[in-house]
């Protein structure tokens, strides 16, 4: 499910770059919640499961409904209108970092040992290996430094959407992740109509973009997040984030004729070797 999630966010940012020419950023971020909420309120009714009851479920429904879809969905499409893809996709690495020592202290059994920080080091530098140093270069873009910070609480959001996944009571994953893009929609719908206005459909390359994000990144993947937070925990979710510029890579090579970076197999290699070593077990237990 983490290699799933690597594919499918790292297909994202492609996507939203299509889009943005037509569609304004909070335009973007709406319309892929609005649809991965209908989608999957329409698998929970089917299944059987319907949303939860209204209680304490909401509450943390809600949480992550602002943390990890309304927010950085919103900061990173205004972000993307400013910085460079590299910036972009190193700030999704940080999420770990955010979510270690978030996990440290919130959640029970996700405390610090030294075989994940090694996992997490080696995924850290197989992202920093791939993306290299032109990462930070300045476009020159006006609120250039505003946008990057944009993408750094981004992730910051992101690692506490995790934790909130994370804390919530029991109950029917496709009801949750349905209660958590609905309460997401509510949020951000009203302000994306408010500042940008009713948008105007266009077919081709953006609007495919829009399904695409409505039906992958957000919907499939909320389902997913759930499934593996709730497994395996945040600090495991977070490896994903090593993932997704390998996948950016991949998809710029075969979509837009982009040159493959001559390090990349090597920090493919790091990647997958902080993946086994994060999440193997120690023979003292400790992890």
């Amino acid at each position: 499910m983490v290699a799933l999630l690597g594919l499918i966010w790292g297909a994202s940012f492609l996507s939203v770059e299509l889009a943005l020419p037509v569609y304004g950023p909070l335009t973007v971020a709406a319309a892929r919640i609005a649809l991965g909420a209908a989608a999957l309120c329409a698998l929970a009714v089917a299944l059987g499961q319907g949303l939860p009851q209204f209680g304490r479920v909401w509450l943390f429904a809600a949480g992550m409904g602002a943390l990890s879809n309304a927010m950085p969905f919103a900061l990173l499409s205004w972000g993307q209108l400013r910085v460079t893809s590299g910036f972009a996709g190193i700030t999704m690495a940080v999420v770990p970092l955010f979510t270690l020592g978030l996990a440290h202290f919130l959640v029970p059994g996700e405390r610090l040992g030294p075989r994940r920080l090694a996992g997490f080091g080696l995924g850290l530098g197989g992202v920093a290996l791939l993306i290299g140093p032109g990462a930070f270069a300045a476009s020159g873009i006006e609120g250039e430094g505003v946008a990057r910070l944009a993408c750094i609480a981004a992730s910051a959001c992101y690692a506490s959407g995790a934790i909130v996944t994370r804390r919530c009571p029991p109950v029917a994953p496709v009801a949750l992740a349905a209660a958590a893009l609905l309460s997401a929609a509510v949020m951000i719908v009203p302000a994306a109509l408010l500042l940008e206005g009713v948008p105007h459909l266009s077919g081709g390359a953006p609007l495919g973009a829009l399904v695409y994000l409505g039906l992958g990144p957000t919907a499939l993947a909320t389902l997913l997040i759930v499934a593996v937070v709730r497994g395996a925990g945040p600090s495991f979710l977070t490896l994903t984030n090593y993932q997704v510029p390998v996948w950016a890579v991949i998809f710029g090579l075969v979509f837009l004729g982009e040159a493959l970076p001559p390090p990349f197999f090597g920090a493919l290699g790091l990647i997958l070797a902080g993946l086994w070593v994060s999440r193997g077990r120690a023979r003292t237990g400790v992890v």
